[in-house]
């Protein structure tokens, strides 16, 4: 069977469902496939921090209902050092804007909601096999078999791994990648949150991390050797670890409950330049990797997904395509300014390797007290930790 659309869009994440419930809204026709099944999208747990952006882009495409509704605003993160502990207000600071605290599986069952409410047409366990950026040509396996679908253009927001981004010719795209040689361990547990601000917590053993994903749901994440196996990570080794380097006997116990995932996750960041062939375009993590150091992951997104989406509108209902050839020279500057915020955040939480670990070791609490000190610091902290 073939199938034919203006829009194919490869993935059912937050970059492929915003863009895709945005296209729908601009009348054109638009097909999304995706690899696993409805049950596993609504049920990954990943980011769940939205920035004021990205709330404004759910909010008035009237994408926002479940956010607005059971969402909940966090202007606040503390940092746990040797020295002590210090918080940022930082809702109140720089821009003065919090972030929204809404789990991305929960947006994501919103939007898939959404898409189908509107008409949409997504298809689940779809398997792409073959992406012609130049003839709009995809292959895919799905229950029924080998098929094929054709689009005036193909949106690319099946991550970092997807066949989408391998699709672009390697001598029409540069990509900037850097390992930085570690691991957290992140982990999810069915517990309140233990502090009122996500914490971030410096420490001889390595960083560890306190984030609320709910009401019910905290999620951790600690340090590791790259390459750990997360199943090494017993409940008790993690609970003892998460102790000792939030320095639970001076600020008080952490409220434990069940850990419902463990996995490893390798802080690596990388950047395709550019983020479009021919009729191909990436969103996401298919056109950028960035650690979770600084919750841009899904921010970014959102974005590339509201200006393509406009991009798209314009060229097929229109036959102005001068959106379409701005979109990476529009995309860009942002992902790499998301990328600067987050290896300063990686230089800040994790400690230094290699023969001059004194001197690094004296610059990273010179940064810190500057952070707690300086008010000018603060306010630039700010502005880039909510924003893109």
């Amino acid at each position: 069977m073939v199938d034919d659309t203006a829009v194919l869009i490869v993935g059912a994440g937050p970059a492929g469902l915003v863009l895709g419930n945005l296209l729908l809204a601009e009348g054109v026709d638009t097909l999304i496939v995706e690899r696993a099944d409805r049950a596993r999208v609504q049920a990954r747990a990943r980011a769940g921090f939205l920035g004021p952006n990205s709330a404004r882009i759910l909010t008035e495409h009237g994408l926002g209902a479940g956010m607005l509704h059971n969402g909940r605003p966090h202007g606040t993160c503390a940092f746990r050092y040797a020295d002590g502990e210090f918080e940022l207000d930082y809702g109140t600071l720089g821009p003065g804007e919090p972030h929204t605290v809404y789990p991305q599986q929960d947006l994501v069952t919103d939007l898939v909601a959404e898409y189908l409410d509107r008409g949409g047409d997504l298809r689940f366990g779809v398997t792409v096999t073959d992406v012609d950026p130049h003839t709009g040509a995809v292959a895919y396996r799905d229950a029924n078999g080998a098929g094929q679908a054709t689009a005036r253009f193909l949106a690319g927001c099946d991550g970092g791994n997807g066949v989408t981004r391998t699709a672009i010719p390697a001598c029409s795209v540069r990509r900037h990648a850097r390992d930085h040689g570690t691991a957290w361990l992140a982990v999810l547990a069915e517990a309140p949150q233990s502090m009122s601000a996500v914490t971030y917590a410096i420490h001889d053993n390595g960083f560890a991390g306190h984030m609320a994903r709910g009401p019910e749901v905290t999620r951790y994440y600690l340090q590791v050797p790259p390459g750990d196996d997360a199943v090494a990570w017993t409940d008790e080794r993690i609970w003892a670890e998460l102790n000792t380097r939030m320095r639970t006997e001076v600020f008080g116990p952490l409220r434990r409950g069940r850990i419902t995932e463990r996995r490893v996750v390798r802080l690596r960041s990388e950047v395709v330049d550019p983020i479009h062939h021919a009729r191909l375009f990436l969103v996401g993590d298919a056109a950028s990797v960035i650690s979770p150091s600084a919750a841009k992951g899904a921010n970014l997104a959102i974005m590339q997904a509201e200006v393509l989406a406009g991009a798209l509108a314009a060229a097929i209902n229109h036959g102005d395509d001068s959106a379409l050839a701005a979109y990476s020279r529009t995309c860009l500057p942002r992902i790499w300014r998301a990328q600067e915020f987050s290896h300063w955040m990686i230089d800040l939480l994790h400690g230094p390797a290699g023969p001059d670990q004194g001197y690094q070791l004296g610059l990273r609490r010179a940064r810190l007290r500057s952070l707690r000190d300086s008010r000018a610091h603060q306010h630039l902290f700010a502005e880039h930790y909510v924003g893109i």
